[in-house]
């Protein structure tokens, strides 16, 4: 077995990175399909540490810096949320919010209605749901101690986490071609000469070249750090209470009254094109570690019914994103784009969504109301939301009385 320390892990993490790009560069079926790129060379890392495995070899990695990382991605999101942007797309993320919260509905009546028919615990088909698809491995596991120490079902945590690991890698997978499936129905902006296509700012454009001094680096990454530590006080003082979140809601939260506390009090304004350099470096190395460091022998393991469930539920997403968020979300490109990330954080997490959206973008131009809404809806109203219908299900007599 090989143990990689912290460098270590941070140059594999980079080396995942550059062998994506040249797999989405260079394989047309990834390119074509707007597979992110940190989800192509981190999937084929994953799998070839299976091969490996069955070698008795083993390669562990230190994933201390994945939680920073993902509290920095927020952080940047929140920093680069304004109240006046926020009031522009409100009607949208409200519509939005309503079909996110559909889908929940519908992933927790599949998973307790085939759990039914495959004669499981219907808790195990709640757990197969939105608790640990739209919810990911932070609420999978939270909800998966209590589905043990309450309710009894054995090796629930398990089953959480090898379900939310399922999620992970199929939401960066699907969301690509149901984009594409979809775009081809739909008029992309700026296929016209006379139709001048919006500039793509923030999140739309990682590649961009961006003029940054250390000056202006410092001031950035200070509020980064503000807001994560911050967010977690924050965290902390809601712990046990009615109003507790996890840790990375609270962290945007915060990035979202920096940015618009010191904006009002006209103190300094934040340089968004620096913020979006520094959550796109956070979120691709974040993927980066939680792809190539992803336990497949934890889904090989899956039992065939419960493989069953989460199949159904790649499926049922795929065809909810088409039939349902496309269509209320507008039917244009704009809607592609947002189906695109409704599949990364409806299978996945937000960061799943962001990278879903990226490969969409680079390739088929800018969407600036997709990225306004899904990393608000993503990361967080969708867990409040979640919680409620999780809780609305576990009153249901069937499953109480489980």
């Amino acid at each position: 077995m090989i143990q990689l320390d912290f460098y270590g892990t941070l140059v594999a993490a980079s080396l995942v990175l550059l062998l994506g790009r040249g797999l989405v560069t260079r394989v047309g079926f990834l390119r074509n399909y707007n597979i992110p790129e940190p989800v192509a060379g981190g999937l084929l890392v994953a799998l070839a540490l299976l091969v490996m495995r069955t070698f008795d070899f083993e390669v562990r990695f230190d994933t201390s810096l994945q939680t920073p990382l993902m509290l920095a991605f927020f952080a940047t999101i929140g920093l680069s949320a304004d109240f006046a942007s926020l009031k522009k797309g409100g009607r949208v993320v409200g519509v939005f919010l309503l079909a996110v919260a559909g889908l929940l509905v519908v992933q927790n009546a599949m998973g307790i209605g085939l759990a039914k028919m495959l004669g499981l615990d219907p808790l195990m088909g709640l757990l197969t749901g939105s608790i640990t698809l739209s919810g990911g491995h932070g609420t999978g596991a939270a909800w998966g101690t209590v589905f043990s120490e309450k309710y009894g079902l054995a090796s629930a945590s398990e089953l959480a986490i090898a379900s939310a690991t399922f999620g992970l890698v199929l939401g960066g997978l699907i969301g690509g071609p149901v984009a594409r499936l979809l775009i081809k129905r739909v008029q992309v902006p700026g296929c016209h000469p006379q139709e001048a296509p919006p500039l793509p700012k923030g999140f739309e454009q990682p590649n961009k070249e961006r003029s940054i001094t250390p000056f202006s680096f410092i001031e950035t990454l200070a509020l980064i750090a503000v807001s994560l530590l911050a967010g977690n006080l924050l965290n902390g003082w809601l712990q046990g209470t009615a109003l507790e979140l996890p840790t990375f809601v609270c962290v945007l939260f915060v990035g979202v009254v920096l940015r618009n506390g010191l904006s009002a009090l006209g103190l300094y304004q934040v340089f968004e094109r620096e913020v979006s350099v520094l959550g796109n470096v956070s979120l691709s190395l974040f993927l980066a570690i939680a792809l190539m460091s992803l336990k497949l022998w934890d889904l090989a393991a899956l039992a065939l019914p419960i493989f069953i469930i989460l199949a159904a539920q790649t499926l049922v997403m795929a065809l909810y994103s088409i039939f349902v968020t496309f269509r209320v979300m507008g039917g244009n490109y704009d809607a592609a784009v947002l189906a695109a990330g409704h599949c990364g954080f409806g299978l996945g997490a937000t960061p799943t969504a962001i990278a879903n959206m990226q490969a969409v973008t680079q390739r088929y131009g800018p969407s600036q109301i997709a990225f306004l809404v899904v990393p608000m809806v993503g990361a967080f109203f969708i867990d409040i939301i979640n919680v409620i219908v999780i809780k609305l299900y576990l009153a249901l007599p069937f499953l109480a009385a489980g």
